[in-house]
């Protein structure tokens, strides 16, 4: 079975009205095995495949994500465009809890971990200047806009390692350098979504301001857990507010962000990393 469109984000979706469940999916992948098995199923008119960023249950912290496992898997069902909702704390003032940013830059503070499918004898180069699918953040804050979720389109999404969240001193630089909202996870997602000529977005779903805010101390484990619950119920709106809204061809760039990016001469290319990497590059090398 093949899926058109790729929603990551927590297994709580799987519930969110109007989607049809009609499989689980186990996939292996040259990389390892993803978060969990792919909930396939119908929504808005479309084949869509879920996956639990975390696992169910979340099992897995940001720094043991199989990141290439993940987006490889999307890539093997058909996928074409992910929606990736995130959790993060907000840097500025003006993103309070409840509010969704769709940001279309990132900027990373992880360490170590491996955002390419590339290396073994094949070198590439993708441009990343811009990370974010516009055609596809444009969808996300009309989706917002029209189920009644507070959104800014734009910002800068700070990824750092994690677990742990950040000092008050890395709080404050962060917002000395003019970042808007801090997540763990997306930024790898989006690095190796590019690769994969994926469309991608983020839709960051603030949960509380960073430690800078005076009055993050007085934040309550209640109010955090209420804020998640909210806003795992306002992005099942959005969600299916845009892909209901999802037109059939892409009119972005995505789908040749390989084009001109392969460095490396064709013929010296062994073909194990042929195979490991065919769904990725074979139409390059015909």
């Amino acid at each position: 079975m093949k899926a058109e469109i790729g929603i990551i984000g927590g297994s709580g979706l799987y519930s969110m009205p109007g989607f049809e469940v009609q499989e689980q999916v186990h996939i292996e992948t040259p990389f390892g095995p993803p978060s969990d098995n792919y909930v396939l199923g119908r929504l808005g008119g479309h084949q869509v495949a879920f996956l639990a960023r975390h696992g169910q249950g979340h099992r897995l912290s940001p720094s043991e994500l199989n990141f290439r496992a993940n987006i490889y898997g999307m890539k093997s069902l058909g996928v074409e465009r992910i929606l990736s909702l995130s959790a993060v704390g907000s840097l500025k003032e003006e993103h309070r809890p409840l509010d969704f940013v769709i940001p279309d830059q990132f900027f990373d503070r992880t360490r170590g971990r491996i955002s390419t499918f590339f290396g073994e004898g094949l070198v590439a180069h993708v441009s990343f200047a811009h990370p974010v699918c516009p055609e596809l953040a444009r969808l996300a804050a009309e989706a917002c806009a029209a189920t009644g979720v507070t959104v800014k389109r734009g910002g800068t999404y700070l990824c750092m390692e994690g677990p742990a969240f950040s000092t008050k001193a890395e709080s404050m630089v962060y917002r000395s350098w003019g970042m808007d909202v801090i997540g763990m996870t997306n930024l790898t997602e989006a690095k190796l979504a590019r690769e994969a000529e994926i469309c991608y977005v983020t839709i960051a779903m603030v949960t509380d301001y960073d430690c800078w805010h005076p009055d993050h101390d007085a934040v309550t484990v209640n109010e955090i857990v209420a804020h998640l619950v909210k806003n795992a119920e306002n992005a099942c709106k959005v969600v299916a507010q845009a892909v209901a809204k999802m037109p059939a061809a892409r009119g972005c760039q995505c789908g040749s962000a390989l084009a001109h990016a392969i460095i490396t001469d064709r013929k010296v290319v062994s073909e194990t990393t042929r195979r490991k990497l065919g769904i990725l590059i074979d139409k390059y090398f015909v």
